[in-house]
């Protein structure tokens, strides 16, 4: 495909998200089922123009004056890929384009609005209701945090100690130019591509088929580290969806001891007995929701719950960047209320001296502090101690003692994590 052709189609997509309301993943999977000439180059850069125009909606609509598809296909090309007005003019008018640029593109793109004239919605690109609680959780950069919410985000892999070691996973990564992460020994980052350029696969990676390493994120592995040293105990997934979590715990456990993992939908745990094999893991129990009382015997006997609690995902915004314009004051209030029922659930099953670990991938205080805050108060059998002891994360500490992550602060996806000690004997 011609880039005239490339852009068309990017903005055919952005308007069929747009107007059907449709997650981007399934508007890319339906254009490309229906442009088989498209090849996998093609397809890439038209996704990576999507997703950014979908990072930086507002901000690139008030740059052009104008919030349509084709303005933000447009504002993309010229300031965040770097493209000159002529380049975007002539592939435009070119076969297959969409159409030659007005006089108001061209001013636009030649000189466009300041951004430092708009609000810090705009500038940190999220919803206008969302402010009030930006300003909660950030302050006066939340203009800033959430523009490093609008970035693309980097690939991030957990290197699985169940089968190597931290040194040869990086030499089997060589071809994708891996390189080690500061704040966790068993991390390795892979740099975003850039625009329009396609990603290395890291599946195609030999070492991956043998379970060397898991694609998971910075902050995801940070949360389940929190867990501490936990070899030999008996832990709780509770929440533990595809089991990215519960594999990075069984890591930590070494084999030993015993690990469950449990979701309410059991779809969600299809792929865990398979990625658990390929790691080598050998102390899991998968507890499924299609049998009768899955979780009972559990109930004050362990040592870690673990609590990965369903939410908002706008810590996670960089890499799924059409959810935020689709999240609603009722989605959040449905999560609040999903994260007050998990809470109070993991509750029972954790023993006298054991540990809750409230986790989400959010960067709301309504789904953070406010739910652990409620839970206390309904729970007085629980106190809140320390996410970490760890100097390279105090740093992150709040002041209530929670752990906060955000790209702007760690360069990891926002997250969140409380850890809520049982100070009372379950029986008593």
């Amino acid at each position: 495909m011609r880039d005239g052709g490339r852009i068309a189609a990017s903005i055919e997509i952005l308007t069929d998200i747009e107007t059907r309301h449709r997650p981007a993943r399934l508007a890319l999977k339906g254009w490309g089922e229906a442009s088989r000439f498209a090849g996998s180059k093609d397809r890439a850069w038209i996704s990576g123009l999507v997703m950014d125009v979908l990072r930086r909606r507002r901000s690139l609509g008030w740059r052009m004056g104008e919030a349509a598809p084709r303005a933000g296909a447009l504002a993309a090309l010229h300031f965040d890929w770097g493209w000159p007005r002529d380049r975007i003019a002539a592939a435009c008018e070119g076969e297959h384009g969409p159409g030659a640029l007005s006089l108001e593109e061209l001013a636009a793109l030649e000189t466009p609005r300041s951004l430092s004239e708009a609000s810090p919605a705009v500038r940190g690109d999220y919803p206008d209701w969302l402010d009030a609680s930006f300003e909660r959780a950030f302050g006066e950069v939340r203009a800033e945090e959430g523009a490093a919410l609008a970035e693309r985000a980097p690939v991030d892999l957990r290197i699985n100690t169940l089968k190597t070691d931290p040194v040869r996973a990086l030499k089997a990564l060589t071809p994708l130019h891996a390189e080690t992460v500061e704040m966790l020994p068993t991390a390795l980052r892979i740099a975003a591509p850039d625009p329009a350029e396609r990603a290395g696969s890291v599946e195609t990676i030999p070492a991956f088929s043998k379970g060397w390493f898991e694609v998971q994120d910075l902050g995801s592995q940070i949360a389940a580290s929190v867990a501490g040293e936990i070899k030999g105990k008996q832990v709780l997934d509770l929440c533990a969806g595809g089991g990215g979590k519960t594999l990075a715990l069984a890591a930590a456990m070494a084999n030993t001891g015993q690990i469950y993992a449990y979701d309410s939908e059991a779809r969600r745990l299809a792929d865990t007995i398979r990625r658990a094999d390929r790691a080598g893991v050998r102390n899991l129990q998968v507890r499924s929701p299609v049998n009768p009382d899955p979780l009972a015997g559990l109930e004050g006997r362990m040592e870690v719950v673990f609590i990965d609690a369903p939410c908002s995902g706008s810590g996670s915004w960089r890499r799924h960047p059409d959810t935020k314009w689709r999240l609603s004051e009722e989605t959040l209030a449905r999560r609040m209320a999903d994260q007050d029922a998990v809470l109070d659930m993991g509750a029972t099953f954790a023993k006298a001296g054991g540990r809750l670990i409230y986790v989400t991938c959010s960067v709301l205080p309504q789904e953070n502090e406010d739910r652990v805050a409620a839970f206390l108060v309904r729970n007085d059998a629980y106190r809140a101690r320390p996410a970490s002891a760890d100097p390279a994360l105090t740093q992150y500490l709040t002041p209530q003692g929670y752990l906060r992550l955000s790209p702007r602060t760690s360069a990891t996806d926002g997250f969140f994590v409380a850890v809520l000690e049982r100070v009372s004997d379950p029986k008593a």
